[in-house]
């Protein structure tokens, strides 16, 4: 008896230990199975961007998706039935992110809660003279540290039909769970940050800042400048959707996400 409770905690590391593996080979063998046609039609019908990808990003972005619906759940919210498609829309574009990357990257998410439209959440927000107040906002997403993704179905369908204006909700999102896992927007404020990342990105950063504060109308959504994070979310949309774009407004930026993704969108 003594020598099998030694054992048991040894069990429990290895298999532990083995998870990553187990998990990994896993995803391997998902991505060899045939893709199911409806999920090729949702992508030909209902995303653009799926059709402007070169042959073989298609190819492995329908790997990617098929460990992904296979390990994540989804939970429609106020009476939403989460149909077939939308699971394959948000995967999709989820996807995207960890098209060239690894997708253990997105392990952390554990939940995706679907609204029909835009959700109200309770805010509380301290003005400039430290007045304390609370409101109700409209949100078409939301990312949560613990592994959640809240996201608008209406803003979800919006994103993927529209792949040129630089806004997509589940591209913001799932952008703040990559930032969690890899510390994207750790070092963006310091004065003196340190690597290339952290030099270029928070560069890009403060002259956001500055332009939102003289009142400029800049290429990137004002919106990045309320916090490094929101800034790393933002810059993803556009580096997805605006790629020819970014890039001439702001290349060096552009060439530091196109590292990060490990793609090059200004050519598709």
């Amino acid at each position: 008896m003594p020598s099998l409770l030694l054992a048991l905690p040894l069990l429990v590391i290895a298999l532990l230990l083995g998870q990553p593996a187990w998990r990994a080979w896993r995803q391997r063998q998902l991505a060899t199975q045939p893709f199911p046609a409806f999920w090729r039609r949702v992508l030909q019908r209902r995303m653009p961007l799926f059709r402007r990808l070169p042959p073989d990003l298609q190819q492995h972005l329908r790997q990617r998706m098929q460990a992904f619906l296979a390990e994540k759940a989804f939970i429609g919210c106020r009476g939403l039935e989460v149909t077939e498609e939308m699971r394959v829309l948000i995967a999709a574009q989820a996807c995207l992110l960890v098209l060239q990357r690894p997708l253990s990257e997105l392990d952390r998410v554990r939940q995706i809660l679907v609204y029909p439209g835009a959700f109200v959440v309770r805010r509380r927000h301290t003005d400039a003279a430290g007045v304390v107040s609370e409101a109700n906002e409209a949100l078409s997403g939301e990312s949560w540290h613990e592994g959640q993704v809240i996201l608008s179905w209406d803003d979800t369908l919006a994103s993927a039909a529209e792949p040129h204006d630089g806004y997509n909700v589940v591209v913001h999102e799932f952008a703040h769970q990559l930032d969690d896992a890899l510390g994207l927007s750790t070092d963006l404020e310091a004065e003196a940050p340190s690597g290339d990342w952290a030099r270029t990105v928070g560069a890009a950063w403060r002259e956001l800042v500055e332009a939102v504060d003289r009142g400029e109308a800049p290429f990137l959504d004002p919106y990045g400048a309320t916090a490094p994070e929101e800034f790393v979310a933002v810059v993803s949309e556009a580096f997805f959707e605006q790629g020819p774009e970014l890039a001439q407004a702001h290349p060096a930026l552009y060439e530091a996400f196109s590292r990060l993704y490990r793609l090059s969108p200004h050519v598709w």
